[in-house]
């Protein structure tokens, strides 16, 4: 208690002069043998001491492919299983296998020549027509780090040169890859050419986001009696591999459900949904034809990003423990802004648009596409699906019909980040920089996404709706806004040959976009899409059908 000359903190103060503090730093290696240590430093990825402990493992004599083998792929198991499991994030799967791709190249000079570290082979490719590679790249990097010899031939792969990779390096199995919904019936058709050329027996593995368990195992298997393997994930391709250098057979089928038998009876359909206003108020555009924009400021754009689709879909991190969405999308902020300095300093988004207003009507199920108002040029013409049932939506409702004597009008556009985001993304997954490929790839997709609702913006600001717009930019995602845009591919406009009009009307050649039958119709550079801006009220997301490559196959 203080009294008089003694103050009881003055007293504290001389208690501890001279104390000084420590942070005490706890090893997280300590108490692991040498064997342990090197196979923890693979899942964490430490790339920093690993080459340390490699040297003293030879200095203790053990061999490069022994220090591979017992030690390293132990690491990597761990990795798949905690993957497996959910405990750890691509992310940080892509850092481990940087640290053991890094590992195994400095082990590798100090190998025998007679011994190899390879597990077994696998040609890999993604089909003929298809362009995209991250899910194809992924599923590279898992096996080459876990020990296989991966030929990857690459994009837009014929099922000949495949074959020819297959008996030219003579690999243990072939892996097909593909996004697109008409890339599974173009493994459909290299399965069959597999057996018309008696390679009916070949191990095959076949991913992509447009396949299922069901389709691969049940339609796929009944036409293919060779070993054939659902890849879900990267890591369902690594499980396949050790099944078919082991000799083991693939894993049984799921139980075939019972598929319901259609009692619907097909009815005519309207030439226009009766639902669908035609008294709406019809906006006259500022301008009719096609304009080019280019030098659109990054910070226009980066407000309109989907950061659920760019963290938890592209980047695929998921909350931690206990952790809500806000606090979950507060943690990531760093990186983005990160990964933006990079993209920044090294210029490697370049946005671009080209966009333009149209007079058009709508004819039945087709959408007629018009020069100018007088409309004695037709520039192009739409087929679209309608509803089976009601209310028998189509796209072309949402325009004046042909016969009614009024003019509507159309805005389309076509956005693109360039071509420099893919360059790059292809180097670092060259140069073996996995973790920077992931985020890099998934930074410009969904730049271009955020650039196409940006636009979509513009466009409405111009035509002069915007102020019909929900109160946050947020609600823009939930389609809080007049009217609707509608992307090729999706359930409303299902066919990608489409693409290839929409650009020829605009003129895309003009900030670099290329489509086309040799492009399976999709655009390049990659991180480019395109869509309708309809401005009628009731323009909404909906399903119309699916594209005609899925109809085929449910066939």
């Amino acid at each position: 208690r203080r009294s008089e000359g003694y103050d009881p903190l003055e007293r504290l103060l001389e208690l501890f002069a001279g104390v000084r503090t420590t942070t005490e730093v706890v090893d997280p290696y300590q108490g692991l043998d040498l064997g342990e240590r090197l196979a923890r430093r693979i899942v964490d990825g430490d790339q920093k001491n690993i080459i340390e402990d490699l040297d003293l493992a030879l200095s203790e004599g053990h061999g490069a492919l022994a220090i591979i083998n017992d030690f390293l792929l132990e690491g990597m198991r761990e990795v798949g299983e905690l993957f497996a499991s959910g405990e750890m994030q691509l992310p940080f799967v892509l850092k481990s296998a940087e640290t053991m791709k890094k590992a195994v190249a400095y082990l590798e000079p100090k190998m025998e020549k007679a011994e190899t570290a390879k597990r077994g082979s696998v040609v890999l490719a993604t089909v003929t027509g298809d362009v995209h590679d991250i899910g194809k790249n992924l599923v590279d990097i898992i096996l080459k780090n876990n020990g296989y010899e991966v030929h990857n031939l690459g994009i837009k792969v014929g099922i000949a040169e495949m074959i020819n990779a297959y008996e030219e390096t003579r690999a243990d199995a072939i892996g097909m890859s593909g996004l697109l919904v008409k890339s599974t019936l173009v493994m459909r058709d290299n399965l069959e050419e597999l057996k018309r050329r008696g390679l009916g027996d070949v191990p095959v593995l076949l991913g992509g986001a447009a396949l299922t368990r069901r389709y691969v195992e049940g339609d796929l298997r009944s036409i293919y009696s060779g070993p054939l393997y659902y890849g879900k994930d990267a890591f369902a391709g690594l499980d396949a591999m050790g099944r078919i250098v082991d000799g083991e057979e693939p894993p049984a089928p799921i139980a075939d459900r019972p598929r319901s038998k259609a009692t619907t009876v097909a009815t005519a359909l309207p030439r226009r949904s009766p639902s669908v206003r035609t008294d709406n108020e019809i906006f006259k555009p500022p301008f009719v034809g096609s304009r080019v924009v280019k030098g659109i400021s990054l910070d226009d754009i980066i407000p309109y990003l989907n950061l659920t689709a760019l963290f938890r879909n592209q980047w695929q991190f998921r909350p931690e423990s206990g952790e809500n969405d806000a606090e979950f999308k507060e943690r990531l902020q760093p990186l983005l802004r990160e990964q933006l300095a990079t993209a920044r300093a090294d210029d490697l988004l370049v946005p671009a648009v080209v966009y333009g207003y149209f007079p058009a009507n709508g004819d039945g199920d087709e959408l007629v596409v018009w020069e100018d108002d007088t409309r004695n040029n037709q520039l192009a013409r739409f087929r679209f699906p309608r509803q089976s049932e009601d209310p028998y939506l189509c796209i072309a409702d949402f325009f004046r019909p042909a016969d009614s004597g009024e003019i509507d009008y159309a805005a389309f556009h076509i956005v693109t980040m360039g071509e420099r985001v893919s360059e790059r993304t292809r180097s670092l997954f060259e140069e073996d920089r996995y973790q920077d490929y992931l985020l890099l790839h998934g930074l410009g997709v969904e730049m271009a996404e955020a650039l196409a609702e940006y636009w979509h913006f513009r466009v409405r600001s111009e035509w002069g709706f915007a102020d019909e717009d929900g109160p946050t930019l947020h609600s823009l995602f939930r389609q809080k806004f007049r009217g609707g845009r509608y992307s090729w591919g999706y359930p409303a406009c299902p066919d990608l040959e489409d693409n290839e009009t929409v650009a020829r009307l605009l003129g895309a050649d003009r900030i670099g976009i290329v489509v086309g039958e040799e492009t399976g119709y999709q655009y390049h550079p990659e991180q480019t899409t395109s869509a309708i801006i309809c401005h009628h009220p009731q323009a909404k997301y909906f399903v119309a059908r699916k594209p005609k490559e899925a109809r085929l196959a449910d066939a």
